[in-house]
């Protein structure tokens, strides 16, 4: 498979982000090629059972990702 590359120096922090996202979209959108490595279900066996314990809560992701927005400089 032939490199790409990506003048990445020249985006900014807001552009570098939206390309992460969109990367991100395109590989979840065949999940089952996305292998997870050993120790991911043990997290969210952990994760689980905190949230069952109200030891965790969980936000709406379109609300997340606005709040990381808001507490990240993207100039």
């Amino acid at each position: 498979m032939e490199k790409f590359e990506l003048p990445l120096s020249e985006l900014t922090l807001a552009q570098k982000l939206d390309l992460m996202e969109s990367i991100w979209d395109d590989l979840a959108k065949d999940e089952k090629t996305l292998e997870s490595p050993a120790w991911h279900e043990e997290v969210l066996k952990d994760r689980e059972e905190a949230l069952a314990a109200d030891k965790l809560s969980v936000s709406d992701w379109e609300k997340a990702k606005d709040r990381i927005r808001k507490n990240v400089s993207c100039k």
